[in-house]
């Protein structure tokens, strides 16, 4: 796992090729668990779902250290089984960032599940981790130069609406 007592889980949809997908990467360096059913996802960890109204922020370190983390794998092709999903703890929705994986290089906000994670780990001031993720890909540390000014202005923020203000900052809506 990225930290002793750290709980990265990862619900998994098999939508996706299994030669490309990063969550399954990360679970064959031991660093996710991944479950295929959404009844084993841990209750009460954060959930981060692209649908969410609410942003992911520093404010959500602690219940990632009680509960956990979850990132969902779907398919971007598949937008509708993600707004059927009714998660088991509170739902995030990552702030705006730039894709560095191949399938969606320099493509905002279309991350993928390394990608994901990794920010939230980033924000929620888990440096470390987030980076021990992307290692284990030759495109990771890419991620984390094209948005390194955003993450660190993130990290700043105490709550999910700091979080908004700071992306509107950063993108012109």
């Amino acid at each position: 796992m990225a930290r002793k007592g750290l709980r990265i889980v990862v619900y998994h949809s098999k939508q996706c090729d299994p030669r490309k997908c990063s969550a399954l990467k990360l679970k064959r360096h031991h660093l996710v668990w991944i479950v295929y059913n959404t009844r084993e996802l841990p209750r009460g960890a954060v959930v981060l779902n692209p649908f969410s109204e609410r942003a992911f922020s520093p404010a959500d370190r602690e219940r990632i250290e009680r509960r956990g983390l979850v990132a969902l794998d779907l398919s971007w092709n598949h937008p509708d089984e993600l707004k059927l999903f009714r998660p088991r703890g509170p739902s995030r929705c990552l702030p705006y960032l730039i894709a560095a994986n191949p399938v969606n290089y320099g493509t905002p906000t279309k991350l993928s599940t390394v990608e994901a994670l990794s920010a939230a780990l980033h924000i929620a001031g888990y440096t470390e981790e987030a980076a021990r993720l992307l290692s284990v890909f030759g495109w990771g540390s890419t991620f984390l130069s094209l948005n390194e000014k955003l993450l660190e202005a993130y990290g700043q923020a105490s709550n999910s609406r700091d979080v908004v203000e700071t992306q509107k900052r950063f993108v012109d809506f």
